[in-house]
């Protein structure tokens, strides 16, 4: 109260006893200013100021949730625009495809060898003609969810899969491999591929790829439907490996084999989306063992190299002692030099 008043006393002595030059200076002071450095004396800016603070109701971390009613809890969810937590601890999960392949194919002994006129042929044609009937519900059933499947179509998609999963494996493309092999197979393809050199091509097809065997499964519920149809591929092929320095390991790029193979692919028919990719190959019992792969070391020496490194070694060690310098013998604090 005293600042004040010495504040406006002090005003009026200015008005009263300054003239002249300070007089315009005097004259325009007013009585009612404010003197706070805070606070400007034009009021009009406030809500300006006010709209700088936003307001924010922080959570209150010491409440103790566990012991709120459900009609609080429900009421605090509907203030934040939330959902009331299920009463159920289900959790949705999407099945992409099959562990393994539901009653494989069992390929006949001596395919691709044994022709059909020998009497082996014959009982191998027939054993495949009893088990047809199963395929083809099974494409019939495929055709329920696909009206346009067609075989011829369907084994130039194969075919084409096939090879661009192969090329994807030569340029290592994890990403783009994942559109023509399944979850299952995609660990099975890609196993001990870092670090080689893969060189493949696919030269020609001594036989035109044809379906042996077709099967439908649903897993979880009925509506949930998986297809797998096994294509029995006879072609000619060259391969090699390199290792990490360049070094062949197996097969030869101008080598070319002939091989037979017989191919699963899946589909996820339940789904609208769902494609045709590589589960599995089958490998029949009576196939011969796969060529060892050709691992590279440094060679041994032979026992008559051994001998002779050891007597060039023994000569070496007697010509360094012989250019030694005599051994002097007495007190060398004696010797007089020359």
């Amino acid at each position: 109260m005293a600042l004040r008043f010495s504040n406006t006393y002090g005003l009026k002595l200015l008005k009263e006893s300054f003239s002249g030059f300070l007089a315009p200076l005097t004259n325009n002071i007013n009585e009612t200013v404010r003197h706070r450095p805070s606070k400007h004396w034009d009021p009009k800016f406030k809500w300006l100021r006010r709209a700088k603070v936003m307001k924010v109701d922080l959570p209150k971390f010491n409440e103790d949730v566990d012991n709120l009613s459900e009609e609080e809890i429900r009421s605090r969810l509907k203030e934040k625009g939330l959902l009331p937590r299920r009463p159920y601890l289900e959790r949705p999960f999407f099945i992409s495809c099959t562990g393994g392949v539901f009653e494989p194919y069992v390929p006949p002994e001596g395919d691709g060898k044994v022709s059909a006129i020998t009497a082996q042929g014959a009982k191998q044609k027939l054993q495949f003609l009893e088990k047809k009937s199963k395929t083809m519900m099974a494409i019939r059933k495929i055709r329920s969810f696909e009206e346009d499947f067609e075989s011829p179509q369907f084994l130039k998609e194969a075919e084409e899969i096939y090879k661009k999963m192969h090329e994807c494996l030569m340029k290592e493309d994890k990403e783009e491999i994942e559109n023509y092999v399944t979850e299952k197979a995609y660990p099975e393809v890609m196993h001990n591929v870092e670090y080689k050199t893969i060189r493949w091509k696919f030269l020609e097809n001594i036989e035109l790829p044809y379906i042996v065997h077709a099967r439908c499964t649903d897993i979880v519920s009925k509506e949930n439907i998986f297809a797998q149809v096994t294509v029995r591929f006879h072609t000619k092929q060259s391969l090699a490996v390199y290792d990490r320095f360049g070094r062949l390991m197996y097969g030869s790029e101008i080598l070319a084999k002939d091989v037979l193979e017989y191919v699963v692919f899946e589909k996820h028919l339940a789904n609208e989306y769902g494609v045709w990719r590589i589960h599995q190959k089958i490998i029949p019992d009576w196939l011969p063992p796969k060529e060892p792969v050709k691992t590279t070391y440094v060679k041994p020496p032979e026992p008559e190299e051994v001998q002779q490194i050891t007597a060039k070694d023994a000569v070496g060690e007697k010509a360094m002692i012989d250019d030694l310098p005599p051994k002097i013998e007495g007190n060398p604090e004696k010797l007089v030099t020359a």
